[in-house]
């Protein structure tokens, strides 16, 4: 069945109702202000603002490099096991709140673990934080590892060393922070060493750095998703190419334009890039940071690009699904439950 023909006016509650997956969250940047103040209050640190309105107002980005300083600024109020866990379960109210019936955490650990927090701390809040979202609010969820792309390729091995005791806990491994002058090849042993173990393998690519990141870190690292990789359009050959294998991107649309990827959400490339076949997902990134979490994220995409319609909320969200890591069991529930939401829309306004 199409769904093309539902009218406009009643995609914001489509939106809302359809079960989603979100495959590019770091659990760090959804560390609200707020909490920020309470933890630091909790933790006896003192932070350069003297207020939530003070912080808040400092969320204006110039690049990702200028975001990168007030997000590691951030989580130096996270020191202890309570209050990863803390951190997590607020974003699992939102996700919940957002019909999110799946989420991959990204998670950094040489973040915290070079201020001397436990390795075991940030997993293991994390993890706990993962079983009580299943418990509560029915939220299948998984953590996912990644290395500081701006620190050694030494580093990420002890990282992982470090976080083997707790290979329980995490499903894969990631690549982020700042790309400029980092390729994906920086990291190509460590990566092999994650693949041997068993580990999903994902990386950031073509947010800033060029296409070129974005081929490397399929060539070299193996990736089963391209983490942004919206620069592929600089491109034509890439384009084709990541349309034929399917290879998703988890597109991050208010971070896009947070951080001056895109000027303007209407000059986003996201329409022309899932109406070219390619597995285009949306996400929230750094939701705390970027002005908004999953849904307003799908809202303001919506409401920016108009060739979008009802077919493409469905595309969307079924692509989320399909590219996540979740056991093809739950994959198959969820993707019923997308199709009835919709079935019931459109015999509706038949």
């Amino acid at each position: 069945m199409t769904y093309a023909t539902i009218a406009r006016d009643h995609l914001p509650a489509l939106l809302a109702r359809m079960p989603k997956a979100e495959l590019h969250i770091h659990i760090e940047g959804s560390l609200e202000p707020e909490l920020i103040f309470a933890l630091a209050e909790k933790n006896g640190i003192t932070l350069s603002y003297p207020n939530v309105e003070a912080l808040r107002a400092a969320y204006a980005f110039t690049d990702l490099q200028s975001f990168l300083d007030l997000y590691y600024a951030g989580a130096s109020v996270l020191i202890d096991e309570d209050d990863f866990y803390r951190m997590s379960m607020a974003y699992f109210a939102r996700a919940h709140a957002d019909h999110i019936v799946h989420a991959e955490l990204f998670f950094d650990p040489q973040t915290h673990t070079e201020r001397g927090v436990p390795m075991g701390a940030v997993i293991e809040g994390l993890a706990r934080a993962c079983a009580d979202a299943k418990a509560q609010y029915g939220i299948s969820a998984s953590l996912i590892l990644c290395f500081l792309r701006h620190l050694s390729e030494e580093s990420a091995f002890d990282t992982l060393e470090a976080a083997l005791p707790y290979r329980a806990h995490f499903i894969g491994v990631g690549l982020d922070s700042g790309e400029r002058g980092n390729p994906p090849e920086k990291f190509s042993r460590v990566f092999a060493k994650c693949r041997a173990l068993g580990l999903r393998i994902v990386a950031h690519a073509g947010e800033e750095g060029p296409p070129a990141y974005i081929e490397s870190a399929l060539d070299v690292l193996q990736v089963e998703r391209i983490d942004h990789g919206v620069r592929c359009s600089e491109d034509t050959k890439l384009v084709q190419r990541l349309a034929a294998t399917r290879m998703p991107l988890t597109v991050c649309p208010l971070s896009n334009v947070k951080l001056c990827v895109f000027k303007t959400m209407q000059e986003h490339n996201l329409a022309t890039l899932l109406h070219a076949g390619l597995c285009i997902t949306i996400n929230s990134d750094d939701p705390a940071y970027f002005g908004g979490y999953l849904l307003t994220n799908f809202k303001a995409v919506f409401e920016a690009l108009p060739q979008l319609n009802a077919q493409d909320a469905w595309q969307l969200a079924r692509n989320s699904i399909d590219a996540s890591f979740a056991p093809e069991a739950d994959k198959e529930c969820w993707r019923a439950a997308l199709d009835q939401v919709f079935v019931d829309r459109a015999l509706a306004n038949a």
